[in-house]
């Protein structure tokens, strides 16, 4: 929420492509001065003080992919264009309130479905905020977690902390999300997934101190850095 007035603070980092889940619409990003503005940008929503933005601050551009499904909210294909491998980025902010078959992550399962010719033999990444974790599958339901997981490892795309970090799903060690913004609730709810091509390029995964972020957010980012894109 009001990204303007905290886009310092994640800028800070250098970001070349950023994922903002609850972001206001472009038309209100009126930054502080000495703020760059992005050289690319894509949103999606209906209720402009909370979206998700999708914003380059590096060569790269966007262009929606033709395949895009808006039924699936808000999990959007993006084709990236400029570095040394053009990708598809599926930017995710796990959020349909309006499915009564699931709003979180059974939107995500879905669009893993939907997208499943985008899926084979092509560079992408599955980032942002997919509001679930292992640790509430619901044993009997199709599309929980673990089953979203173990369909994007089926076609080579593996979450870049927990490989990174050995770590293993529902047991991380560094959560993503402090429930109100309280150290005693938290949980790992933001991914980035990426194809084996990528994987290989991994130079580090890191995640936000609490310390400094919750002044901020009840979320902490998360940062993917990759060799040679």
């Amino acid at each position: 929420m009001a990204f303007r007035k905290k886009a310092g603070y994640i800028l800070a980092l250098h970001p070349d492509i950023l994922i903002v889940p609850e972001c206001e619409h472009p038309d209100k990003l009126v930054f502080e001065d000495g703020l760059p503005y992005p050289t690319d940008s894509l949103w999606f929503g209906t209720n402009h003080h909370k979206g998700l933005g999708i914003f380059s601050y590096s060569q790269f551009w966007f262009t929606l992919h033709q395949m895009y499904n808006p039924l699936f909210r808000m999990i959007v294909p993006i084709q990236v264009h400029g570095g040394h491998a053009n990708f598809i980025l599926y930017a995710v902010w796990a959020n349909n309130p309006q499915d009564p078959d699931g709003q979180y992550v059974e939107q995500v399962w879905k669009a893993v479905q939907y997208y499943d010719a985008l899926l084979h033999n092509q560079t992408s990444v599955w980032a942002g905020d997919f509001n679930s974790n292992t640790i509430w599958d619901r044993k009997h339901r199709i599309g929980n977690h673990s089953h979203l997981v173990e369909r994007l490892e089926e076609n080579g795309i593996i979450s870049c902390y927990h490989l990174y970090h050995q770590q293993e799903q529902g047991k991380e060690k560094h959560p993503t999300l402090y429930l109100y913004r309280h150290k005693d609730k938290p949980y790992h709810l933001d991914y980035c997934f990426a194809s084996n091509d990528l994987i290989q390029q991994i130079e580090s995964v890191e995640i936000g101190e609490a310390d400094l972020w919750l002044q901020h957010s009840d979320h902490v980012p998360l940062i993917v850095r990759f060799k040679d894109m």
